[in-house]
């Protein structure tokens, strides 16, 4: 897996985005972004670790390179002495955290923007750079593994590791770890453990539903495990089948949570993301085409839509949104960093236990 410059202006999509719309969405986070690299949800608001790689990935695939590696070198600068990063800073002072926790899948997540960062631009100084980031970040999140190898889902301020597992940041665990394992390759650094450990990993999101929180009625824990690469082929297409008619409602996009009349753009994005995954990019285009209702002039996206009030709640446009809907169009449009993260069949898999073969 090498890198390499990729060429991008900003793509089309028919039905979705015109070139001067996916333009316009770049600018949007753009605009948002501190001048020392960080991200935050809206001006105002405050930063995460995980939302700010979604941002920055949406800027490599709009060719903003500069602007996505001034990202990655805020995580560099801030990174805690344990590989963590502390799951919420504030705006206006973007290094001042504001939640003392860690949180396994943010810190997991920034090892899938570095590597598709090197994707897109081949930068080999700045993998070398950040390959220690993303190692002990790894590190850290692998020592929240339970034995069951799920992820624990995070460690409090005063170092206590909470057992409790969440499905859906155990997925996204599992993707940014087969990241990690492709960039320890790169680096010549071969990591046997990470290997075990993601065979684990995938083994509980895929099989043990029982070994996290019930949170089923979230559709993130219906579709991350196919966005994640876990659940593939057949199973990932039954999978999306079965709750379908709870989650979307046509015209208009994916419920965030099941018994709720609240459509949310980062959902439908991420679902259409996953329906391409899964082998399904007429549907995933289609998804993308229901939700542009949420779409405001300045080419951002509002976070949800309340169907039964008609009211665009809450008022926020979040680059998180933006960037979901960047991501699956680069995806659907052959951007060949994205398709190659997150349709997975280049990243090391993992290996399963015996047991569980």
């Amino acid at each position: 897996m090498t890198g390499g410059t990729e060429r991008r202006g900003s793509p089309a999509l028919p039905g979705v985005l015109t070139a001067a719309e996916t333009a316009a969405t770049a600018a949007g986070i753009a605009a948002v972004q501190r001048p020392d690299g960080a991200i935050p949800w809206f001006a105002g608001h405050h930063l995460d670790p995980w939302d700010h790689v979604e941002a920055a990935m949406a800027l490599d695939t709009a060719g903003e390179h500069e602007r996505a590696a001034a990202a990655y070198d805020w995580l560099a600068h801030h990174q805690n002495a344990d590989g963590s990063w502390h799951a919420a800073y504030a705006d206006g002072d973007a290094a001042r955290p504001t939640d003392l926790a860690a949180e396994s899948n943010f810190c997991a997540y920034p090892a899938v923007g570095v590597l598709h960062h090197y994707l897109a631009t081949g930068d080999e100084a700045f993998r070398r750079r950040m390959w220690p980031v993303v190692r002990a970040a790894t590190e850290f999140v692998l020592a929240l593994q339970r034995d069951g190898g799920q992820l624990g889902w995070r460690r409090d301020p005063d170092g206590t590791a909470v057992p409790d597992a969440l499905l859906t940041g155990s997925a996204s665990g599992y993707h940014a770890l087969r990241c990690a394992l492709a960039l320890a390759e790169l680096a010549g650094e071969p990591q046997p453990d990470w290997e075990l450990a993601a065979g684990r990993l995938a083994h509980a999101v895929r099989r043990h539903p029982e070994r996290f929180l019930d949170k089923s009625g979230y559709s993130m824990d219906w579709y991350y495990p196919v966005l994640s690469g876990a659940v593939t082929g057949p199973e990932a297409a039954a999978r999306l089948a079965a709750r379908w008619d709870e989650f979307v409602v046509p015209g208009l996009g994916a419920r965030c949570v099941s018994t709720n009349p609240w459509v949310t753009g980062g959902e439908s994005a991420e679902l259409a993301l996953a329906l391409w995954v899964a082998g399904a990019p007429e549907r995933a285009a289609e998804m993308l085409r229901w939700m542009g209702h949420l779409r405001a002039p300045d080419g951002l996206y509002w976070t949800g839509y309340v169907y039964a009030d008609d009211a665009i709640w809450p008022a926020e446009r979040t680059t998180w949104t933006a960037g979901a809907v960047l991501l699956a169009v680069a995806a659907l449009t052959g951007h060949g960093p994205t398709r190659t993260v997150f349709g997975g069949t280049g990243l090391p898999p993992g290996l399963e236990p015996d047991c569980c073969r």
